[in-house]
């Protein structure tokens, strides 16, 4: 590849898409090795970004509304001034699709699924398939055939402010405000981090400070547990992840953090929300499924733990 050789990864949201979309840039580096990279992406994702060394530029998408024209002039001359060679469309959106038309002419290669690109991907009719699956599937087209699940191995934050003792599970029992169907009861994750303290390991709690009254809960049945609700970065979580003896929580974006870092995983959907197309990816992953999650009982979460959580005296 030339030294001069311009790609663009556009890869906005969310949380949980973003970090499975990790080893598709990795193997877009990997291929383009000596190519300067950037990606188009959104503010939250910009320190994730920035700490795992793929990209040499990172833009930040605003995501302007159709009628905010000076935001959309401008995104346009960004776009172009670029000279992009390679576009990897990586989130295959309507708002992506419309950027291959803002762009203008000439029009670089452009790997994703809008009508009229260099490189178009479309899903084969009646499977469902998982995003890493659709994502190897794409890059395919453009000749890379190696794509591998996300290394996590660069998240490597200092953790000593936490006090975090030996021997912890992660619980995430948040999530998306407006999805309340995709939460298991937080009475149960109570309990859940009750047992967990007679399998001689310490709770850590983690979440959103918007959900600290939630954990709050959490931590009055199970004093033992450490709340660190609101503190940790994306980074931080993917740290703990590496030295946590196991996790469980909801179908939520920190579990695609905390499952590729290499950390034993129980997760769990209700109907809410589809595993064969997003769920966690690494090396052991349980998923529990219930048409709601009020169904799902203790015992069923315990039993799913039990195996992965030796007992620790």
């Amino acid at each position: 590849m030339a030294n001069s050789e311009q790609i663009l990864i556009i890869k906005l949201s969310a949380l949980g898409d973003f970090v499975l979309s990790l080893g598709a840039c990795q193997a877009i580096r990997k291929h383009h090795r000596d190519a300067r990279i950037t990606l188009l992406t959104t503010k939250p994702y910009q320190s994730l970004a920035k700490a795992c060394g793929l990209f040499d530029e990172i833009w930040l998408d605003s995501r302007p509304r159709i009628w905010q024209l000076p935001s959309l002039v401008a995104l346009r001359a960004q776009l172009r001034s670029g000279r992009f060679d390679r576009v990897y469309d990586l989130q295959r959106s309507d708002r992506s699709g419309f950027y291959f038309r803002l762009i203008g002419q000439p029009k670089p290669e452009w790997v994703g699924k809008v009508a009229g690109c260099s490189h178009r991907y479309l899903q084969p009719d009646g499977q469902v398939l998982h995003i890493s699956t659709r994502e190897a599937q794409q890059l395919a087209l453009a000749g890379i055939t190696d794509v591998a699940p996300a290394d996590l191995t660069f998240a490597n934050e200092d953790l000593t402010g936490f006090a975090v003792p030996d021997g912890y599970v992660l619980l995430v029992p948040g999530g998306a405000p407006h999805r309340p169907a995709k939460r298991w009861p937080m009475e149960r994750y109570a309990e859940l981090a009750a047992w967990i303290v007679t399998r001689g390991y310490t709770p850590v709690l983690l979440g959103t400070a918007a959900e600290q009254e939630s954990l709050e809960l959490i931590s009055a049945v199970c004093p033992s547990a450490l709340n660190l609700c609101g503190r940790t970065s994306l980074l931080q979580i993917a740290t703990l992840a590496k030295s946590a003896a196991l996790a469980v929580g909801n179908d939520t974006g920190p579990m695609h953090l905390i499952a590729p870092a290499g950390c034993p995983l129980v997760s769990l959907f209700s109907h809410e929300s589809d595993p064969t197309k997003v769920s966690p990816r690494g090396a052991e992953v349980t998923i529990l499924r219930r048409p709601t999650l009020e169904d799902l009982t203790l015992t069923e979460v315990t039993d799913a733990c039990e195996p992965l959580l030796p007992l620790r005296r």
